[in-house]
């Protein structure tokens, strides 16, 4: 059986002797596409025949790319089984176009690599710098039917209440084309990852019992559009941070997170604008004790750093103009190239640390958490003022009465979390609790929230 047929995005190899001419179908579909996959171990025709492969055979494919292409690139590479044949499966993707391979650089035709003349190849620079097409304005193989209309209504209303749009929903064709999302008959990628019905991304969330990638307390997967991962992320995020509360005599309770909800979602949205949609790398949401990772796989502009940005010096580089363009629309981006200062002096205002890392594969915005030591006493001297003073408290139940300022709305299933008790133990805490009459909880199990009973109201 044929495993498929090759393509200007797609090479086939036998084996590793031919190690050499695969290093230069890399270079031509890169240039060409900006991705693509090759296989060793598969007949030109596509019949998978299989080869020995061993921990040195991935480590000189990987050695041999990284010696013999320019600018580098940092493929993903690993070995498959195909119809229980062993073949050798490398993913790439790049941006920094035209790529070079023993002196020359190489285009893809059908399932082809020419080299690029001299002529040629500055034509290409030429028309790369002046008129790049970019992913997201490229055409998909989607159609209209699989735009979820109720998502690009409530994406327009969102854009006419911010004034950035001023014509209403008619029909989901029309609108479409007057947001520059269709040409000729066809759907712009753009169009699909912010208004698909069917899923095409997802964000990988998770939440660690310390510091290190080791232990999981809770992993979630959601597929979809970009608008919705958007809000799955924060409140994913909303939901595991810790909230103290302000007790001002006002009537409204005053809930403020540990870091700046404002921070969070411009990170979010950001990862979504900038990140690389050719990489089969997911958006990650990654929740530590010490501090919070926003991931994407996009990395940054090459010779810029975070701080150019920040200092307002350089202008912003969109991977994704025509999406940028669209969210700015709907106001979930103030304005371009502000994201990463808007981030810092968010956090600044509330005496968060927040950093930036520039990564191989991908750019991660990190939060740090605020020092639960220090959290905690701060909190901790609130509640004691608020509880009443005859009441005494073990060291566990000061500990949870503590998480509750911090996070009211906080269930006894995500307290055995933070504490690492079982859910047995940290109910028992909280019977104890409210038997001592220190706290009440207040509404439905669901939705209620844990009020901390003050000594007037004790009294």
């Amino acid at each position: 059986m044929k495993f498929g047929k090759e393509s200007e995005k797609l090479e086939f190899k036998r084996s590793t002797v031919e190690l050499s001419e695969g290093i230069i179908s890399i270079v031509a579909m890169l240039n060409k596409h900006g991705y693509g996959e090759l296989y060793f171990g598969i007949r030109n025709d596509g019949t998978p025949i299989g080869m020995d492969i061993s921990e040195k055979t991935l480590r000189d494919v990987s050695q041999a790319i990284a010696n013999h292409i320019e600018p580098k690139i940092y493929p993903e590479i690993k070995q498959v089984f195909i119809e229980e044949k062993a073949c050798i499966h490398i993913e790439f993707t790049g941006e920094e176009t035209p790529y070079y391979t023993f002196g020359r650089a190489h285009i893809r035709i059908a399932d082809e690599d020419r080299i690029l003349s001299p002529a040629e190849l500055e034509s290409y620079i030429l028309k790369k710098n002046t008129d790049h097409n970019t992913w997201d304005s490229d055409l998909s193989e989607k159609t209209m039917d699989d735009i979820d209309e109720d998502t690009l209504k409530e994406y327009l209303e969102r854009a006419n209440r911010a004034k950035r749009i001023d014509f209403t929903y008619t029909t989901k064709e029309d609108t479409l084309r007057r947001l520059n999302l269709i040409e000729g008959n066809k759907l712009k990628n753009a169009a699909y990852v912010l208004f698909g019905r069917l899923p095409m991304l997802e964000v990988q969330m998770a939440i660690f019992a310390g510091t290190e990638r080791l232990t999981f307390n809770d992993i979630k997967r959601e597929s979809g559009n970009v608008i919705a991962l958007v809000e799955v992320a924060e409140k994913y995020i909303r939901n595991n941070i810790h909230w103290r509360v302000v007790l001002d005599g006002s009537v409204q309770r005053k809930e403020i997170p540990e870091i700046p909800i404002v921070a969070i979602r411009e990170a979010l949205v950001n990862s979504y604008c900038h990140r690389l949609y050719t990489s089969s790398q997911n958006n990650e949401i990654t929740i530590y004790s010490d501090r919070i990772e926003i991931y994407n796989p996009g990395t940054f502009p090459d010779g810029l750093v975070p701080q150019d940005f920040i200092d307002g010096y350089e202008r912003s580089i969109k991977r994704n103009p025509l999406l940028a363009q669209l969210m700015y629309y709907s106001k979930d981006i103030e304005s371009f190239g502000t994201g990463l200062k808007r981030i810092t002096v968010a956090c600044k205002n509330e005496d968060v640390t927040v950093e930036f890392l520039l990564l191989k594969k991908g750019f991660a915005v990190v939060f740090r958490r605020p020092n639960e030591q220090n959290v905690t006493t701060e909190i901790g001297h609130n509640v004691v003022r608020n509880v009443v003073r005859n009441v005494v408290l073990n060291k566990m139940e000061q500990t949870v009465l503590s998480t509750i300022a911090k996070n009211p709305a906080i269930t006894a299933a995500q307290i055995a979390v933070l504490l690492s008790k079982s859910n047995r133990m940290s109910q028992r805490y909280l019977n104890s609790l409210q038997k001592k009459n220190a706290i009440r909880h207040v509404g439905s199990t669901k939705s209620g929230y844990w009020e901390i009973v003050s000594n007037n109201e004790a009294n």
